[in-house]
């Protein structure tokens, strides 16, 4: 039973870490756009 609480413990660890991650890198593809979108407007004037 000890070890079923710890898998579960340990795989929501993990699922919460992957969370992170993907928010993470949703935040710099969302800034690397924007820095594009940037020089895009800067060149066009």
């Amino acid at each position: 039973m000890r070890k079923i609480f710890v898998l579960i413990a340990a795989a929501a660890a993990l699922t919460t870490a992957a969370c992170n991650t993907i928010s993470g890198v949703g935040r710099d593809t969302t800034a690397a756009g924007q820095a594009v979108t940037g020089a895009a407007e800067e060149a066009k004037n």
